[in-house]
């Protein structure tokens, strides 16, 4: 069939489907090949393979929630097509009354006549009242929705087959499918994922029946769905999609744990990229300098600590003059120096003992602890800062003045030196590159990524704390709140430290009054479920991803997330990305779907990685 014989519309569909197809009224020939289209009365041949399109013309009387599903998980190839186009109220209130109208008068007629009563009207009579005052009270509006199917195989007589099972399928569905018969080109278009209906067959649906056509949804996971929902998968039971929304769960926070090599970055990585998409501002603390190539591909902030210039003071008190701006009464508390200012301060004092602690790698000895206290608020004083937040607008002491504050302690000088023999590492020695002035970077950006790698092992644990520290300033101004989400991959290194786990713990607790979700990424499932801190970041997860497990860690697991003997099976032998999505009571086993230019960004395996390597230095492109 020659392309100059389509429909003017089926030529501009061909143009767009077909990219190697001269477009038409251009005359430059083109290098790519045209795929060789063969049309019969019921049948396509696209490049030796056949397809055969059905459009439904009957529908069951009622439908119950997901009673698209066996379509949608039929075994073979095939493609379900839902066209809707909203009837506006007007319009569907008319068309409903002169339906009624004809039902009533053929009623009558009926009974004037002596005939039986038709009960086929009398339901649909009933239908239509119960539809109008529906519509009436504003509880649903109608649509015309097309329900299309093409079927594929790659032989003809294979075609014959596959067209009777669907057919079937159909039948017991109560569904009535029709070939499309000499618009068989027109029914595998409409199939298509262009949203362009050549068939034009449609039905009218309410609210309700529409709503459980919707093919997103798993009859094995039943949660609410907000504004951010993110695709994890595809159901490995039910072959439907598992789409899964955190801000709609009691608590927005999340854990994923698996194995090495079990798909746990990549799945971070793709519920990262589709939460931007929902608009959720998202902070990912990277030890591995994985996230970089995510963050640059989507204009991000990526800060690589470690690195000449990159610093961060631990001093940093919250900015409040957004919070000024935002607030307009005098009388609010935020723009007073009382008890909200007394109070930040503390904190931030607090999170210095915290942080000094993780830095020494022991709890700090009661002597030594209240020589820091003093110190702490010395070097404060020092820079001129108070209780009052109209001073927190000054440079923040530094390091090298809670030394100095230690040093000239009198009421305890042998704890004070002591502690201060043991900070001299950060303050003048090979660590004090991180801390050694004031704060260069600011947490601002949809997609933020504070990368470890540059950073010593010895003070990892450190950098993680402390970039915590910065986000948690951030998130916490009521002036900027907006749904966040806040990413801790390889989770085991904070949780090393006993003040290191006690600060997530807290920041899981109270991550959800500030609109935002933790996140927390470990591959050593025994740190995090062997301490009561660790079992309590779990247990304040609504989401719970479990991937593929070690043989030496499955028994923690199956202990703490009460797993049955198949799901402890499932998740020892489970195949790289996939995995066991655990909320409550419902419990959903996943495989993680990407598109090409998603699993390009977020692949961490070193062959692709070297490949593209090498594509980019013979392309003279620098790789950032």
């Amino acid at each position: 069939m020659s392309t100059a014989d389509h429909h003017p519309s089926t030529r501009r569909l061909l143009d767009l489907l077909l990219p190697g197809r001269r477009p038409t009224g251009h005359r430059r020939a083109t290098a790519i090949p045209v795929p060789a289209i063969g049309v019969r009365a019921r049948q396509v041949s696209l490049d030796g393979a056949w397809a055969a399109s059905f459009l439904i013309t009957g529908y069951p009387r009622e439908v119950g929630l997901g009673w698209l599903e066996p379509l949608l998980t039929y075994p073979g190839r095939l493609d379900v097509a839902l066209h809707v186009e909203p009837i506006p109220p007007q319009v569907a209130a008319d068309r409903l009354r002169r339906r009624l109208a004809r039902l009533e008068s053929s009623a009558r007629v009926d009974a004037e006549h002596g005939r039986l009563a038709d009960f086929a009207a009398e339901a649909a009579t009933e239908d239509a009242y119960d539809l109008a005052s529906r519509l009436a009270r504003g509880q649903g509006n109608l649509f015309r929705l097309g329900l299309y199917l093409t079927v594929h195989a790659p032989t003809d007589d294979a075609l014959h087959m596959e067209v009777g099972r669907v057919r079937a399928l159909a039948a017991s569905l109560l569904l009535d499918a029709k070939p499309a018969t000499f618009r068989a080109l027109h029914g595998w278009m409409s199939t298509l994922p262009t949203g362009v209906d050549l068939l034009g067959v449609r039905r009218t649906f309410d609210t309700q029946a529409l709503a459980a056509a919707f093919p997103f949804t798993s009859p094995d996971l039943t949660a609410e769905v907000g504004d951010h929902p993110v695709l994890y998968g595809i159901n490995t039971d039910s072959a439907s999609l598992v789409m899964w929304d955190r801000f709609a769960q009691d608590n927005y926070n999340s854990v994923i744990l698996g194995r090495s090599g079990g798909g746990k970055s990549f799945l971070a990585k793709l519920d990262i990229l589709r939460s931007l998409y929902t608009g959720v501002q998202v902070t990912v603390i990277d030890p591995e300098n994985e996230y970089a190539r995510l963050a640059h591909a989507v204009g991000g902030t990526h800060l690589p600590l470690g690195a000449p210039g990159i610093r961060l003071n631990p001093f940093d008190l919250p900015d409040v003059a957004a919070t000024r701006q935002a607030t307009t009464s005098p009388e609010d508390p935020r723009n007073r120096g009382g008890d909200t200012g007394e109070d930040g301060l503390a904190r931030q004092a607090m999170f210095i003992h915290t942080l000094i602690a993780v830095m020494l790698a022991t709890p700090l000895a009661p002597a030594e602890r209240a020589a820091l206290d003093r110190a702490v608020i010395t070097a404060y004083n020092h820079a001129g800062i108070t209780a009052d937040t109209r001073t927190w607008a000054r440079q923040a002491p530094l390091m090298r003045d809670l030394d100095a504050a230690l040093q000239a302690d009198e009421k305890d000088p042998a704890a004070a030196a002591g502690l201060a023999a043991r900070l001299a590492p950060y303050v003048t020695g090979s660590h004090k590159a991180l801390f050694d002035g004031p704060t260069t970077i600011r947490p601002t950006g949809h997609l933020l990524v504070f990368s470890l790698r540059d950073l010593p092992e010895e003070i990892k644990p450190v950098g993680v704390l402390l970039t915590l520290d910065v986000i948690w300033r951030h998130v916490a101004d009521p002036a900027r709140r907006r749904p966040r989400l806040v990413v801790v991959d390889e989770g085991w290194l904070l949780m090393q430290q006993a003040e290191g786990a006690r600060f997530l713990y807290r920041m899981a607790k109270s991550a959800r009054k500030h609109w935002t979700g933790l996140t927390v990424i470990t591959q050593d499932a025994a740190d995090v479920l062997g301490s009561d801190l660790g079992q309590a970041v779990v247990a304040n997860a609504a989401t719970q991803i479990l991937l593929r497990q070690a043989p030496q860690a499955i028994d923690a697991i199956t202990d703490a997330f009460a797993l049955s003997d198949g799901e402890r099976g499932k998740l020892l032998a489970a195949p790289r990305g996939t995995g066991l999505l655990v909320a409550g009571s419902s419990r959903v086993s996943f495989e993680v779907v990407a598109s090409k230019a998603e699993h390009d960004l977020c692949t961490t395996s070193p062959e692709y990685l070297a490949s593209l390597q090498a594509d980019e230095a013979g392309s003279g492109i620098e790789e950032p």
